[in-house]
């Protein structure tokens, strides 16, 4: 068994200024190298994230990583000291991208030829694969029956010539790649038994790894629910490894925004407690880039030293009870904002090279329905409004009973010091600008949250201090700026205030 990584870098493209390596704060091709590169040596990082899902990649990543830095690599083994994990398209939902999941795993042995070479024995620098969306365990199965008996499999294949494919390419190795589940609905995050043991049932793995998504979750079903939900799927993750006798190492995908996690340098010891049970954490792009190389490794040291403590227990009878109507009243809001959400999400800046992808609201949408940006620019283009989508269906909280109440404060305990955070992104003044451009309905449901904020859980809307009142200024000159047609400088004033919040979204 492997070293379970406790601290995983990813590209997600949230971060507001450059990397301190390069000048330009859109990382892109050999970039993606680099930035792998100091995530292991400057940052501290035990794992990276090499994303095929939704970009473009470049699959030669482990030659290019070893040949240039080969002092840093020989001390500290690819495989062994620091972990190299694919994500990959979900072939499931994916249209024209699902032939990336054949290309992305033919990748591995390569890989390992690669590294062997390097090492002068045999290494495996890539041996997991996360799965993205994951619904159901025939997801994992497909990925880890493609690869036994296509990748590995086709060795055996008798060729014209005489040989078998083994023979004259070699063999393909490593034989066995582990598969990570990534758990990003709630439907799927409230039957995640069912997709886990199925699966472990079929691979018998000596360890399984289970990665829960934050962000779309929260985009999808409110960021309430999101964090209940992390809660309960760690906690079910637990109780399957007592059961089922083989250890289990949960991966949360938290980003820096309140509304994404809230895990940024700084606070990431209280996103421990509050995500109690979790082995390891992400250090999405804003992580380490908009706090500082000091800061970020501060906090890397931190997370790596995370004693993994029992989770609270979560009972799925009481958690569905107190999401429904929560949901459902955020759903609603959504939906009357989401063509000024698709809008303002024009003047959000690129960070990455990111295809079109439209995430589960928008699946479960696509028939005359809405379609929303990626969770990041989503999160973005209601910060830049002045209209943070924490505060979105808060006001459900008073159609419950004082015990459903008590079941999510105690649950999420840090639920009131997060939307105080957020409510300090308020702008008053953007109701005004946006006009009739806020449906009715929508006006009125979110007029309704905020009394319930300030009268109820006593947290006043609005900027309180010299940095959220200029975040407030800048937000309306957004709005004015892009009503005006003068693009550049809403442009201009949505980059000034996600350098200030030191994240995009």
């Amino acid at each position: 068994m492997h070293m379970v990584p406790r601290v995983m870098s990813t590209q997600h493209p949230d971060n507001a200024s450059p990397p301190w390596w390069q000048a330009d704060a859109v990382i892109q091709g050999d970039g993606e190298v680099e930035e792998t590169f100091r995530s292991y040596s400057e940052l501290g990082v035990d794992e990276a994230m090499w994303d095929a899902e939704g970009k473009d990649v470049d699959y030669h990543v482990v030659r290019k990583i070893l040949s240039r830095y080969p002092d840093f690599f020989r001390e500290r083994e690819l495989g062994r000291d620091l972990f190299l994990t694919y994500r990959i398209p979900n072939a499931s939902i994916e249209g024209p991208e699902r032939k990336v999941v054949m290309e992305t795993l033919e990748s591995i042995p390569v890989s390992h030829d690669v590294a062997s070479r390097f090492y002068e024995r045999k290494v495996s620098p890539v041996f997991q694969v996360i799965i993205p969306f994951t619904t159901s365990s025939k997801d994992l199965i497909s990925v880890l029956s493609y690869y036994r008996k296509v990748v590995v499999g086709k060795g055996r294949i008798s060729l014209d010539s005489g040989m078998t494919v083994d023979e004259w390419i070699g063999d393909s190795e490593p034989k066995q790649i582990d598969i990570i589940p990534l758990i990003e609905d709630m439907p799927s995050v409230l039957k995640i038994r069912e997709i886990v043991q199925e699966y472990v049932r079929f691979a018998y793995p000596k360890y399984m790894r289970v990665f829960i998504a934050r962000s779309d979750p929260a985009m999808n079903y409110g960021f309430i629910s999101a964090t209940l939900l992390a809660k309960y799927a760690v906690h079910e993750i637990h109780r399957m490894s007592e059961g089922m006798g083989i250890p289990f190492y949960p991966i949360l995908g938290a980003g820096t925004s309140v509304f994404r996690g809230r895990l940024v340098p700084g606070n990431e010891k209280r996103v421990m407690d509050e995500y109690r049970g979790y082995h390891t954490f992400t250090a999405q792009s804003a992580f380490r880039y908009d706090y500082g190389r000091d800061e970020a490794r501060s906090a890397v040291e931190s997370l790596m030293r995370n004693v993994v403590k029992e989770p609270m227990p979560v009972d799925a009878v009481q958690l569905r009870k107190v999401l429904e109507p929560y949901v459902a009243r955020y759903q609603r809001m959504l939906e009357s904002i989401a063509g000024l959400i698709n809008v303002c999400a024009r003047y959000i800046p690129p960070r990455r090279s990111r295809k079109l992808h439209i995430g589960l609201f928008g699946y479960s949408r696509n028939q005359g329905g809405i379609v929303l940006p990626r969770a990041i620019t989503f999160v973005a283009a209601l910060y830049s409004m002045g209209l943070p989508p924490e505060v979105f269906g808060i006001s459900a909280l008073q159609e419950m009973g004082d015990g459903d109440v008590d079941f999510i404060m105690s649950t999420y305990r840090g639920l009131r010091e997060d939307l105080s955070a957020a409510a300090g992104l308020f702008n008053w003044d953007a109701l005004d600008i946006l006009g009739g451009s806020l449906k009715d309905e929508f006006r009125g449901m979110l007029l309704e949250d905020l009394r319930y904020l300030q009268d109820t859980l006593g947290i006043k809307p609005g900027p309180q201090d010299y940095a959220t009142k200029k975040h407030a200024l800048l937000s309306s000159l957004f709005l004015i700026s892009m009503q005006s047609g003068h693009d550049d400088e809403a442009r201009s004033a949505v980059l000034e205030m996600a350098r200030a919040r030191r994240t995009l979204g």
